[in-house]
């Protein structure tokens, strides 16, 4: 199993898009607080549609609340400094994708804790801004289930 971290994120719409994304692949994903909206907002609802109950959402008070919880798992920080694309990564079960907030993506103080093991990108032409964080993360996710074989999948 795959386990996406939003790093406090920001925009309702976002999360909620990455609960239909999490509940597709079975994926667990992770909020590390604070949240920039209350998971009950209406927003968040609506984007989520009727997944919630099909997705697996864990609510971290901070980072390293949330690493204790995966002690021996791999955990890779995505952002636009890093060098390597994502599709580069020998993917594992068990592996942690961590995104960062929207707009300012992860703070580096994030990108360098010590439990970060890569630092990977998504390609993209020069000059662009970041890809919207659900969208970033379902390309993500849906390479590194590629990579696993879409265990579960149909």
């Amino acid at each position: 199993m795959l386990h996406v971290v939003f790093h406090e994120p920001r925009i309702p719409g976002n999360t909620g898009n990455a609960i239909r994304m999490a509940a597709g692949t079975g994926a667990t994903l992770h909020l590390v607080e604070p949240l920039g909206f209350d998971l009950s907002e209406a927003r968040l609802r609506r984007a989520g549609l009727d997944y919630h109950d099909l997705a697996h959402v864990v609510v971290h008070g901070d980072l390293d609340a949330l690493l204790a919880t995966l002690p021996d798992a791999r955990v890779l920080a995505f952002t636009t400094q890093a060098t390597r694309w994502h599709t580069e990564v020998d993917w594992r079960d068990g592996d942690v994708l961590l995104f960062g907030a929207e707009p300012t993506g992860l703070p580096a103080e994030v990108v360098a804790h010590p439990r970060v093991t890569d630092r990977v990108r998504i390609p993209m032409l020069p000059g662009r801004r970041s890809m919207n964080l659900s969208n970033a993360a379902a390309v993500a996710t849906y390479e590194a289930w590629r990579v696993l074989g879409h265990p579960g999948g149909v």
